[in-house]
């Protein structure tokens, strides 16, 4: 059965790939937001970009699509791990890159952070908890790079 999937995967690798960095540029815009609006704030006690309550939201449900796309990428690294010998390394690094953001997601939620940095947080956490939970949600910009240039690569091949 496992080898069943395998084969339907190496057939359908170019749409995967590409999936999956489409569903990760998405993130980018989340990333900004988190950069723009929230880390800047708690640095410089000013956001550099104020989406307002529509957008929010709709960055908040743009966020979402990081679920796919860590179940995806992980897929991705796995086969990558199982056919690239050589490099089984950098497939360990990027799943255990990408799958810290589970920690984020259920976690240290980025409404926690906001909540933390502007002082409305219910209950108090450690301001390096927060710290951390950003620091997390930016270990995903290698696998973002890299499974955009999977997905280029994958393109331009006819046969994977």
């Amino acid at each position: 059965m496992l080898n069943k999937f395998w084969k339907w995967y190496e057939k359908n690798y170019r749409v995967i790939a590409s999936l999956t960095a489409l569903l990760f540029l998405l993130q980018i815009v989340h990333l900004y937001w988190l950069s723009t609006d929230i880390v800047f704030f708690k640095l410089f006690r000013h956001a550099f970009w104020d989406p307002g309550n529509f957008w929010t939201t709709v960055i908040a449900l743009v966020d979402y699509t990081e679920i796919p796309a860590i179940i995806t990428s992980s897929i991705l690294y796995i086969h990558q791990y199982r056919t690239n010998k050589e490099n089984r390394f950098h497939s360990i690094l990027f799943l255990l890159l990408i799958n810290s953001q589970w920690l984020h997601l259920f976690w240290i939620t980025d409404e926690v952070v906001v909540a933390q940095f502007t002082g409305t947080a219910l209950v108090a956490i450690p301001i390096w908890l927060s710290w951390c939970a950003i620091v997390i949600d930016y270990l995903e910009l290698p696998v973002i790079y890299d499974t955009i240039k999977k997905a280029f690569l994958s393109l331009k091949k006819k046969v994977v």
